[in-house]
């Protein structure tokens, strides 16, 4: 039987395990290697549901188990896209409600990446009718596919495996060959002095043939990623019509991206 996405994942079954493991995959990262008794300490839990998160995270690639503790895999900045989903969800939900305000109604195309806010977005615009979406979104594809209402389009492309999007030529190609009214474009950082940026350079690429073709370019993030630079570009700022983020953005940072000509919605507060 065909595997899903969500079977290649530790597995979270609560928020409060998801919180968990994501505070894990942060301390490794950030200390290259933890004992299990320092983990067991700051996350407050027994040592066997700690070695159990760990078994888990270094099934799925994510870390790497020692005698006494864990050591970081590889050097990971980027969350997996599934242990995103409890960061800021309130403000991702406002954020979603904001953006679907803004996508007009009746018969429209839009463009949607990956990403745990662009989620929120497409659940919204899921009742929608005379609707195409195009994306290289396996997540926004599980969320919309059965929906007789809408028209959905899935790129082809090699599929990242910390985002579950699809990126490459055959993925480029399939966005240079549609127009769309908007892109609603999903972001790891978001800066006057960087544009738009991501983790990875195939992904960025694949994201700016996205944003090309669209007549609207909408970008959407929490605060966390305003004034926040990552390695690849995907747009210039030039490109970007709007930005959709929540009030704790840094105001300065805003005020800066608003002077290069985005229009700024922030939601919350």
């Amino acid at each position: 039987m065909p595997q899903s996405p969500q079977d290649h994942i530790p597995r979270a079954t609560s928020r409060k395990r998801t919180e968990r493991l994501l505070a894990i995959l942060e301390l490794v990262t950030e200390r290259e290697s933890v004992a299990l008794g320092d983990l067991t300490q700051e996350l407050g839990v027994s040592e066997a549901t700690v070695r159990r998160d760990l078994m888990d995270m270094e099934d799925q690639g994510l870390l790497t188990r020692t005698h006494g503790g864990a050591r970081s895999h590889e050097s990971r900045e980027e969350v997996p896209v599934r242990l995103r989903d409890s960061r800021f969800r309130e403000a991702k939900r406002l954020i979603a409600r904001r953006a679907v305000e803004l996508v007009p109604t009746g018969p429209y195309s839009v463009a949607i990446s990956g990403g745990t806010t662009t989620a929120e977005v497409t659940r919204l615009l899921a009742t929608r009718e005379n609707l195409a979406i195009v994306t290289n979104s396996l997540t926004t594809v599980m969320e919309i596919a059965s929906r007789p209402n809408l028209k959905v389009m899935m790129t082809g492309g090699v599929v990242r495996s910390s985002s579950f999007e699809a990126v490459g030529i055959l993925a480029e190609n399939t966005f240079n060959a549609v127009n769309v009214g908007t892109a609603i474009l999903g972001t790891d950082g978001i800066s006057a002095q960087g544009g738009v940026t991501t983790h990875d350079d195939t992904e960025a690429r694949t994201n700016h043939a996205m944003v090309t073709n669209a007549q609207t370019v909408m970008v959407v993030a929490d605060g966390s990623k305003v004034g926040r630079l990552t390695l690849a570009k995907m747009a210039e700022l030039s490109e970007v019509d709007m930005l959709i983020t929540d009030s704790s953005a840094d105001p300065d940072e805003l005020d800066r991206i608003r002077a290069a000509g985005v229009e700024i919605h922030v939601v919350g507060g």
